[in-house]
């Protein structure tokens, strides 16, 4: 199966949000400054509903929070006849 890598922009966003804290974030999207913490770094994945919630916090897109691609796997060798 292909890994896949899931980026977020949601640091950025909080700057231009005139600089929200993760807090600020938190409180207006329902959950602990904590998870705002590990979705940021990448560590914790955020419920679709979340996910929504938090684009719907800085009125952008979904696509425009979070990216989604699939990392390139090592050529496979197939085996010889």
């Amino acid at each position: 199966m292909t890994k896949a890598l899931i980026t977020n922009n949601i640091r950025r966003l909080r700057f231009f949000a005139d600089e929200m804290t993760q807090q600020e974030l938190a409180e207006k999207t329902g959950v602990s400054r904590q998870t705002i913490v590990a979705i940021e770094k990448g560590k914790y994945f955020p419920t679709l509903e979340l996910a929504f919630r938090i684009a719907l916090t800085f009125h952008v897109s979904l696509d425009e929070v979070f990216s989604f691609e699939l990392a390139a796997e090592p050529d496979k060798k197939l085996p010889k006849k």
